[in-house]
């Protein structure tokens, strides 16, 4: 992949997270000519790639909603020059829509200076795609006024439809791409349904596995010599819990402080600030910052190795988007735990707040309108690939991931899910931490989902 991207050819990479598929363009543009431009709509990965670029020598800039006027004006300089020594410059796909910066592209092209550009996150193109935005439709610019520029594309989450529709978006020539699509294979994670309803509190459930794993190190001698040496701590077991809204995620963090577990909630309503400190805090294993609270809404890139679990509170809006999440687990290839908890009352509430936005948009007939109720119609097909996935009790979950994503390589599994693990204790998990379906039918004809509860 990254001799393809060497030798100027135009590159498509599906890879599960930890890959490592930045490395297929930031190695390239480290010991190749030029300037590439990488496009990601992750501020928060796009700021920790660019710290770990910096501290190992390498000239890169980003432009973004955060960056101070006084840099952009540096960054723009270098630019208009037409041979800039920043080596990778990171943007947003919205950044890439303005006139002012594309001028600058050109000028960097006519000098034989504009080495490739990198699309990160490359599933984002399409209307298929589980998290599409408009702004990534517009990047068809680059291969429309640079045809000879190289592009490489990249993802970890993209059905056969949605690498189709996002080569064809890009105006890739088919004949000359290279196409890499890798194992979505993470034997080191253990892939978990907890089963539950609303009647149940799944905080005193998570609370007790939780105080468990604690314990677990705490008495094992051999693995508490072992976390002393790396001066780390017992308690400290880094790991994600993302749930749908603001409020919960204030409220899950607070439960676990008060029962002396280091928790930090993390959305879009706090300050610059605060998610810095947060993110920051949690990154360095710091104490008091164990545990990241976070909204599935708020699109959180991060780069850390050592994340024990991701527990997602709810079943989340669409297949693809749990398996990146959860994907953030275990990158160091040890052992680490993805645990779902889901309810059929959270399953029609999603099924409901989907309905809803599609209703919104079912008279009009603008563009807009049109491209909202395709991807609304893709995301249901997801959702409903995922509560089949969760419903499942007769079969490997990584199985179950890589039939969902086409991938028809082997998929080692030992031990490492809810089924392999116990296949009658989950039968009896289901029946009796499941609400019935005649009971869930009568609260959807009471309309007792018909309210939008996610901000």
């Amino acid at each position: 992949m990254i001799v393809a991207a060497l030798e100027g050819h135009d590159v498509f990479l599906q890879a599960a997270t930890s890959f490592g598929k930045s490395l297929c363009f930031q190695l390239p543009a480290v010991v190749d000519y030029g300037i590439t431009i990488v496009i990601s709509p992750l501020l928060a990965l796009m700021n920790n790639q660019i710290a770990s670029l910096r501290a190992a020598g390498i000239n890169v800039a980003t432009i973004n909603s955060t960056t101070p006027h006084s840099t952009k004006t540096a960054i723009f300089d270098d630019l208009r020059s037409g041979h800039p020594h920043t080596r990778l410059l990171y943007v947003t796909p919205e950044f890439c829509m303005l006139d002012h910066f594309r001028r600058h592209l050109r000028t960097v092209y006519e000098q034989k200076e504009l080495a490739r550009i990198a699309v990160d996150e490359a599933h984002c193109i399409s209307e298929w795609g589980h998290d599409f935005r408009p702004s990534f439709k517009q990047l068809d610019f680059f291969k429309k006024e640079f045809p000879d520029i190289p592009m490489i594309c990249c993802t970890a989450t993209a059905t056969s439809s949605v690498r189709d529709d996002v080569i064809n978006i890009l105006g890739l020539d088919r004949t000359k791409l290279k196409s890499f699509t890798m194992t979505t294979s993470r034997p080191n994670l253990h892939y978990e349904i907890r089963f539950t309803s609303h009647e149940e509190d799944r905080y005193d459930d998570f609370l007790a596995w939780l105080k468990s794993t604690h314990a677990r190190r705490a008495n094992s001698a051999a693995r508490s010599q072992e976390l002393t040496q790396r001066n780390e701590r017992t308690t400290n077991v880094p790991g994600i819990i993302y749930t749908l809204t603001r409020r919960e995620t204030e409220e899950i963090a607070s439960r676990l402080r008060n029962d002396g577990i280091g928790a930090k909630p993390y959305h879009a309503g706090l300050t610059t600030e605060q998610k810095d400190d947060h993110l920051h805090g949690w990154v360095a294993n710091k104490d008091g910052y164990d545990v990241i609270v976070a909204t599935t809404a708020f699109g959180m890139g991060i780069d850390k190795d050592n994340v024990r679990f991701v527990v997602h509170w709810q079943i989340p809006k669409s297949f693809e988007g749990y398996y990146q999440e959860a994907g953030r687990a275990g990158r160091d290839g040890k052992a680490s735990i993805c645990m779902l908890y889901y309810s059929r009352e959270d399953r029609d509430r999603n099924a409901m707040m989907m309905q809803n936005e599609i209703a919104k948009n079912a008279a009009s007939k603008s563009s807009a309108a049109v491209r909202s109720r395709h991807a609304m119609h893709q995301r249901g097909l997801s959702l409903q690939a995922l509560i089949g996935y969760c419903e499942n009790i007769k079969a490997c979950r990584h199985k179950l991931i890589a039939a969902y994503f086409g991938d028809q390589s082997e998929t080692p599994c030992e031990w490492a899910c809810d089924w392999h693990k116990d296949a009658k204790a989950l039968v009896k998990k289901k029946e009796k931490g499941l609400a019935s379906e005649e009971w869930c039918s009568t609260q959807r004809e009471m309309g007792a989902y018909g309210y939008d509860d996610y901000d």
